[in-house]
């Protein structure tokens, strides 16, 4: 081959000037560290990364995901809380009037600055007498919390007439429970149909007004719709299925992973049939799962109810909504795979060629099917630390007192007077530098991913380059050594390359995740283009980054070929891969698009096998009701979806990259050799002597 590459493969100058023959020395040749600054910045990277986790963990608590503040600004269910609160878990609206104001559109008040309790269970009107919830006991209150729990947090029987009457005027410590109340997603939701029994009898003791309006339902109803804290159920719904996450996104997909490598090595001449067939059944499958969680489809959609309750009682939450959204999401998803499918029924018997090289790889490497366990534990250990970092940075944010303007009075037990200065409500105040962590840490979550990915396929690449420039080798299988060499050699020369070609994709993905959220905005704040100008050029700009970022993935993986056979660096080693897919389009493209897309269904597969099964476990007992309830199974059944991906990635890297390695050095070998391949081991060349295979490798 003419240009640079003829210094490169087959022969390679050494250190002292003089060339080196292939074979030994194309491998063991004297390299020198490249991309240096890249490797200091990877590792500026990972110090970062631990510095803002530490900030997530010192500030974060994730019980803020899933429960509310009370008057005191306390997280219900926080044991470290005064008093302790670790039993008493859902959020309770105690003054009726509040939530009703709050909710009028003539009125300026905040749901947020509605007086709250944190309670052991909802509270319902009773059907004989008036019921009250007063104040966590202290100051002249003198019981225990465990007594006032016992005492259904009514002590408004002991109260002095004084007491008595700031409680009549809606100032406390005690108020009615006037309204019946449902949890929903640990929240006591106020149903707006009062109580006639009640309310006869707080107008018989002489209390104030209680506005009985719809106002009273909706006012709750949109505070716990609301997207930040939809967002934030989400997050949680990930911390509490986190068993379902080692099952079906780590465990899983290993063993699926295994098993349809070994499918492949034995069955090949079936396998693009079975993974095709399987494939669309999975999909169907899994878009069947959404139609039950959507309602759609039998009587098992998610309920935003948790526990017992009224089953006359319906309530409406946007995680059904979503729910509604993906079920039509997967079902284009699935015409449009369906009808794919269809369309290359009749290039699967051209892939099944394909696949035999594959076979013959597998058979020829089976050291390397062991590989991946390495960098899937060192993935397992990274994502642990990765999600627990992010249920506290996403939790993170300092509790502070409202500043309303609202004309409200409650009764302070400690100081024994009713305060109007200090009967605002508490939130969570999130600030600038908090988001930009966040967005750091889910950065860094996906650079690393992608590095790891990286370097398992640098080591495969440089193995199999080492076993096909030694003719094969002297044994019929590759040991472990040559994989223990290529992780040397990866470890001391290339490791800053690979965080280059990874920190590439990372940023662009980001620069499109950000271009799609400053979309999102500018449509909700109605700012978004919409001139058809506007719209082309926005739409063009997508277009034109996704085929920027699968261009460069494709490169990246042929570059990390030749940074594993050469040595080069990152654009070095990414010019030549160019240049050699260039030169050898026909001998490569057809390899790499038809063996491509079996692959990647394969991966598919073990992906949509693990949503299936995370499906399955999320609807089991444990997770439909009490602490562990989830408030939708979208996120945990997506980061399944990833985590088996990401897995699949990894095992069929051995595949993939043996194959592409294994065609660019035959490609190369050939037209160093006058179109006969000098160093293409016997079991390869069994594969390619057949005519019509060899006419579609080298025309």
């Amino acid at each position: 081959m003419g240009g640079p590459l003829g210094a490169v493969i087959g022969k390679y100058p050494s250190s002292d000037g003089s060339t080196t023959q292939a074979g030994d020395g194309i491998i063991k040749h004297n390299r020198k560290c490249r991309d240096v600054v890249f490797l200091v910045l990877f590792i500026a990277f990972w110090v970062a990364m631990i510095v803002n986790s530490s900030f997530g963990f010192n500030q974060g608590n994730p019980l803020r995901l899933t429960y509310g503040l009370d008057y005191k600004g306390n997280v219900c269910g926080d044991r470290h809380a005064d008093p302790d609160l670790r039993e008493l878990e859902l959020r309770y609206w105690m003054n009726p009037n509040q939530v009703y104001e709050s909710g009028s559109k003539d009125n300026q008040a905040k749901i947020s600055n509605a007086r709250t309790i944190c309670l052991l269970d909802c509270p319902i009107p009773s059907e004989d007498s008036l019921n009250w919830v007063c104040d966590y006991p202290e100051g002249e209150v003198r019981m225990s919390v465990d007594e006032w729990i016992d005492r259904n947090y009514d002590y408004f029987a002991d109260l002095t007439p004084d007491l008595r009457n700031t409680s009549l005027q809606l100032q406390g410590p005690c108020y009615p429970v006037i309204f019946p109340s449902v949890n929903v997603y640990w929240s006591c939701q106020l149903i707006a149909r009062a109580s006639n029994v009640s309310l006869r009898h707080w107008k018989e003791m002489g209390g104030v007004n209680i506005v009985e309006d719809i106002a009273v339902d909706r006012s709750i109803h949109g505070l716990i719709n609301s997207r930040s804290l939809v967002l934030k159920r989400y997050v949680a719904d990930i911390g509490k299925s986190w068993g379902v996450l080692i099952v079906c996104g780590g465990i899983l997909p290993v063993f699926l992973s295994v098993i349809w490598l070994l499918l492949i090595r034995h069955f090949v001449a079936a396998m693009p049939w079975i993974t095709v067939v399987l494939f669309n059944a999975l999909i169907i499958l899994v878009t069947m799962f959404y139609y039950l969680k959507a309602g759609w489809i039998g009587n098992d959609s998610i309920s935003p109810i948790i526990g017992e309750h009224d089953p006359y009682y319906h309530v409406s939450a946007r995680e059904i909504t979503h729910l509604h959204a993906a079920a039509v999401l997967m079902t284009v998803v699935m015409i449009i795979s369906v009808l794919s499918s269809i369309a290359i029924v009749r290039r699967i018997l051209m892939a099944t060629s394909v696949l035999k090289v594959a076979a013959k790889v597998i058979g020829e490497v089976q050291a390397l099917i062991i590989f991946p366990i390495i960098p899937y534990a060192i993935l397992a250990v990274f994502y642990m630390f990765w999600f627990s970092a992010a249920l506290h940075l996403f939790s993170s944010g300092r509790v502070v007192q409202n500043d309303c303007n609202t004309n409200c009075c409650a009764y302070d037990l400690k100081s024994k007077r009713v305060s109007c200065d200090r009967c605002c409500g508490y939130s969570i105040q999130y600030t600038s530098h908090i988001a930009a962590a966040i967005f750091f840490h889910l950065f860094g979550g996906y650079w690393a991913t992608q590095f790891f990915l990286a370097s398992s396929a640098t080591v495969t690449a440089g193995s199999v380059a080492t076993y096909y420039w030694a003719r094969g080798g002297t044994s019929p299988k590759i040991s472990f050594l040559p994989v223990f060499s290529s992780m040397k050699r990866l470890a001391r020369y290339n490791i800053g390359s690979v965080a280059l070609g990874s920190l590439i994709v990372s940023f662009i993905e980001s620069i499109r995740f950000i271009l799609e959220a400053l979309r999102r905005k500018l449509k909700a704040a109605n700012s978004a283009p919409e001139s058809w100008f506007g719209r082309m050029v926005y739409n063009c700009s997508q277009c034109l980054l996704r085929c920027i970022s699968w261009t460069i993935k494709s490169v990246n993986r042929n570059a990390y070929i030749l940074i594993a056979i050469t040595g080069k660096g990152f654009f070095k080693s990414s010019e030549l891969a160019t240049d050699l897919i260039i030169s050898n389009i026909l001998r490569i493209g057809k390899v790499n698009v038809i063996g491509d897309v079996i692959l990647f269904l394969g991966k598919l597969c073990v992906s949509l096998a693990s949503t299936l099964f995370a499906f399955l476990m999320l609807d089991t007992h444990k997770y439909n009701v009490g602490h562990n309830k989830i408030s939708s199974p979208v996120f945990p059944v997506l980061v399944c979806w990833f985590l088996g991906y990401v897995v699949a990635t990894l095992f069929f890297a051995v595949v993939e990259m043996s194959i592409d390695t294994i065609i660019l050095s035959f490609c190369q070998d050939s037209e160093e050799h006058q179109g006969t391949a000098q160093f293409a081991p016997p079991l390869l060349l069994e594969t390619l002597n057949d005519q019509t295979e060899m006419q579609r490798l080298t025309q």
